[in-house]
């Protein structure tokens, strides 16, 4: 494999934690935690709150609102149209089964593990002169 994958990473943010910014922020580093071996394997990872949380903040708004939901779920899906696998970690999470559901109806591989995820094979670079 030549071209690198952008693989969403799916799995817990807002689910079962009552609403404790403590506990979301873990789930995000969870998150974040797989980005580096996406990274590894030659890929380019993705977590949608990287891209929904900036958008509610621009809207004024937080993770709290009413607003979140209609912000949440479609940047992932809109995400989706770009991105070409989810990794799915562990952990319920409604918006992740979405995720996958979405991933799965497009013909989108989804992993459960890193491991899974094909390795890219980088062709040598030219010298630059």
């Amino acid at each position: 494999m030549n071209r690198p994958l952008l693989v969403l990473i799916a799995g817990p943010y807002r689910s079962g934690t009552a609403g404790d910014h403590a506990a979301m922020e873990a789930n995000l580093h969870r998150l974040e935690e797989a980005a580096w071996p996406v990274f590894e394997a030659g890929h380019v990872p993705m977590i949608g709150e990287w891209v929904a949380l900036p958008v509610l903040r621009s809207a004024g708004a937080t993770v709290d609102d009413d607003l979140a939901a209609d912000v949440l779920y479609p940047t992932a899906e809109r995400l989706l149209e770009h991105c070409d696998a989810v990794l799915r970690l562990p952990g319920e999470s409604a918006g992740a089964d979405q995720d996958v559901a979405i991933a799965t109806a497009r013909g989108l591989p989804v992993f459960h593990d890193v491991s899974e995820l094909p390795r890219r094979v980088e062709t040598p670079r030219a010298s630059a002169r």
